[in-house]
């Protein structure tokens, strides 16, 4: 774990410092001064450092912002050494709370899915009963786990269900450069305790289901069908490959069934595939009914 590699950021006056593991568990630090550094010991000594400005500790690195005295050129060898004499050392880089709660163990894997964009994090333990998305940042307060996800600059979009996370990126990296680190934040962050989805949101999508419960029985009966139909046939394998499809509405004058993607499916280039030539000649098939289209309200 000493090896310490040096990494720019895009900006100019902070340089981050990566190892190969870990470093914190499921916490972020940002230290201003060496009295608000009593956390980390290394914090600490690094403050010695005259141009050490401010000290962010996080997942497996310590980025340091440096006053303009001096070019990142000229010391960064030195602070890398220093940060890996320390650790070798022994040093500790985060004082950590014995009183905190242990661990429980869990195994996180990743699965392609069809969507080139999105890779589906399946965890050994049930996430949610039921499925949520999330399109940026401010979406999250119903969930700590998605709101520290997006904080990694490649993640676009977030789809939890049952006991998996789907994550879609931006194309600015590969999955082989950013699949082990994703994966070993989301272990970590369930294995130390973290929140995936707070009581909150399970009331409020238990008494949302109970509500679309009712609803259902007022909805024509072809609608009805169409609800039933996805739900067995559709949803499970769609869920396989790290999505979900819910039914929007049925229009009985032009036979047009709305339904919405979420997760890999959402802008997935075979989904419009998928709706075509699985979902809508299944429905024509089942309903009998050849005249009916299936259309994605958000593809």
């Amino acid at each position: 774990m000493s090896k310490v590699i040096i990494k720019e950021t895009q900006n100019p006056t902070i340089l981050k410092f990566e190892f190969q593991d870990f470093i914190t568990q499921n916490e972020s630090f940002e230290f201003k001064n060496i009295d608000e550094a009593k956390a980390s010991p290394l914090a600490q000594q690094l403050f010695y450092l005259p141009f050490v400005k401010t000290i962010y500790i996080s997942g497996n690195f310590i980025a340091v912002e440096k006053y303009s005295i001096v070019e990142w050129d000229d010391v960064k060898i030195e602070v890398a050494e220093q940060i890996e004499k320390f650790v070798t050392e022994g040093g500790k880089i985060i004082t950590i709370d014995e009183n905190k709660a242990k661990k429980q163990p869990v195994t996180v894997y990743g699965e392609t899915t069809p969507n080139p964009s999105a890779l589906k994090f399946v965890v050994s333990k049930m996430l949610t009963k039921n499925a949520i998305e999330f399109k940026n940042i401010d979406q999250t307060a119903s969930s700590p786990l998605a709101k520290e996800l997006f904080k990694f600059p490649y993640v676009k979009e977030i789809f939890i269900d049952e006991n998996y996370i789907s994550v879609t990126k931006y194309e600015i990296n590969d999955w082989q450069e950013i699949t082990l680190e994703l994966r070993s934040f989301i272990k970590q962050f369930i294995e130390n305790g973290g929140t995936v989805l707070d009581d909150n949101y399970v009331a409020t999508v238990a008494a949302k289901e109970e509500t679309k419960a009712k609803e259902f029985e007022h909805l024509d009966v072809t609608s009805q069908q169409i609800i039933n139909i996805l739900e067995e046939y559709v949803k499970p394998a769609v869920q396989a490959d790290g999505g979900n499809i819910a039914f929007d509405s049925y229009n009985e004058e032009d036979k047009l069934v709305k339904v919405i993607l979420q997760g890999a499916c959402s802008g997935c280039p075979s989904s419009t595939f998928t709706l075509k030539s699985g979902i809508e000649n299944m429905l024509k098939s089942m309903l009998n009914d050849e005249s009916i289209k299936v259309e994605a309200i958000n593809a």
